[in-house]
């Protein structure tokens, strides 16, 4: 039996192992964590025939391993990887493994740093309204390949077909996804991030930019400076968005979608008439930002033949994502939001200018690389104080300091941020709590769901109070 290791027992390796296994291979999965907590997965696992090894890191061996498939936590140039490659070993990620079942069917991929989660639930929200069946999956929580095996391998005969697959593929997805080859591909924003594992600026440029070349049809936010500069003569025969109007499109075609007069047009092309499609205030979403997140969602249905009455409809039943500007609860006048994705600096001031002036802001966690320099002049225009938390705390009080901002207050733990957080509203007269951490979450909880989901109960009972 051909043997597979799977490197990662996470959300996305346990898919990739089930699969694998539904292939008839035999399967491994490894981790070096050693939690107790991870018992009851290693039973469950093993009793479907999976072998798992905890505390272990992985030693290629062609004999031994005819494939190994990568985690997207796993990095990719780590050197046990790169000795495997070098060795013949097939290697390739959970996306890659995915597409390799679900290639017959139509891809809309949503790559960039920011806005990817809100583009891809909005473009699934759409298709789905209009009678698709188009699930969302990838980053956005729901592993590809248990998509993969659930459409490849049900007993159950009336299941109906897919019409579309929604990916949100990040960069440590794309990079090990070689022939993920989507009918359409939106590349929401770029700005640096992640740069501890991709090293430099033009590695993550180059990741996302594969994606975008290996698809049929591009979706490229206009209004973003880098993609400006450089996706134009790369994709000649992309569509653009722009907020600013047709006029503001970049491609000489002016095919694509843009706002005028408060509402969302669409064209396919040079003289193609203009679509009216719909109201910007439908979107319920605040922010600018949501604004050309709408733009790219709407480009994508109109390219995937949706009529505009039912984009429409779709968008003005949209909420939001969880975790992305979600609005908790009204307590004492004050509005508390979780915005716990925006996990760099870029997104935490995006959120930060979403909301309404003053805001109390709660920031921090594991910190990562990146200029912080738009976001720390939006906290002196917009924030009356900063509550800081996590390994970042002194960090961010230190370069607050140094801008001249001393409104800051530090505490350990999240429970602490909130307290004070809303004592500090009051105090100010303050209507907006905004948790905006501008920092990974992995030096308190395993991801920035947990987090936003811890930051959502405490508010909820201290609503209930």
């Amino acid at each position: 039996m051909k043997q597979a290791y799977v490197v990662g027992l996470g959300k996305s390796g346990i898919a990739a192992a089930r699969l694998l296994k539904r292939q008839d291979w035999d399967v491994t999965v490894s981790d070096r964590n050693t939690s107790d907590a991870l018992s009851p997965l290693k039973t469950q696992l093993e009793e479907e025939g999976i072998t798992v090894l905890l505390g272990h890191s992985i030693t290629p061996d062609p004999e031994q391993m005819q494939r190994i498939v990568v985690s997207p936590g796993v990095a990719w140039d780590l050197p046990v990887l790169v000795q495997s490659r070098a060795m013949g070993i097939e290697t390739l990620g959970e996306m890659e493994l995915a597409w390799r079942s679900l290639s017959d069917y139509p891809w809309v991929a949503v790559t960039g740093t920011n806005g990817k989660t809100t583009v891809t639930s909005l473009v699934a929200a759409i298709f789905q309204a209009a009678g698709l069946n188009a699930p969302a999956c990838g980053n956005i929580g729901n592993a590809a390949c248990d998509l993969a095996r659930e459409t490849c391998f049900t007993s159950d005969q009336d299941i109906r077909l897919l019409d579309w697959v929604i990916a949100e593929v990040s960069s440590y997805q794309s990079e090990s996804a070689f022939t993920l080859a989507p009918q359409i591909a939106i590349w929401t924003t770029f700005t640096p991030d992640h740069l501890s594992r991709h090293k430099t600026l033009e590695n993550y440029y180059a990741i996302k930019a594969k994606l975008l070349s290996q698809a049929k049809i591009q979706i490229l936010n206009g209004d973003d400076p880098h993609l400006r500069k450089t996706g134009g003569d790369r994709w000649p025969e992309a569509f653009w968005t722009s907020t600013q109007g047709k006029a503001n499109l970049p491609n000489p075609s002016g095919s694509g979608a843009y706002i005028e007069d408060g509402w969302v047009y669409f064209t396919s092309g040079e003289n193609q008439p203009a679509e009216r499609i719909v109201a910007v205030n439908d979107l319920r979403m605040v922010g600018d930002h949501n604004q050309q997140n709408l733009l790219m969602a709407v480009a994508a249905a109109r390219l995937a033949g949706i009529e505009p009455g039912a984009i429409a409809q779709a968008v003005q039943a949209f909420l939001g994502v969880p975790h992305r500007l979600e609005h908790i609860c009204t307590w004492r006048g004050i509005d508390f939001i979780n915005d716990s994705k925006a996990t760099n600096y870029d997104a935490a001031e995006v959120g930060l200018r979403a909301v309404q002036v003053p805001t109390i802001l709660i920031a921090g966690g594991e910190a990562k690389e990146g200029d912080d320099t738009a976001w720390i002049e939006r906290i002196r225009q917009q924030a009356m104080a900063v509550v800081l938390m996590g390994e970042a705390a002194d960090v961010f009080a230190a370069r607050l300091t140094e801008a001249g901002y001393e409104e800051w207050t530090k505490v350990k733990t999240m429970d602490e941020a909130i307290a004070k957080a809303a004592e500090l509203a009051q105090q100010v007269d303050s209507r907006v709590v905004l948790l905006s951490p501008a920092c990974a979450s992995f030096d308190q909880y395993p991801n920035f769901e947990a987090r936003g989901d811890h930051f959502r109960q405490l508010c909820q009972a201290m609503n209930q109070l």
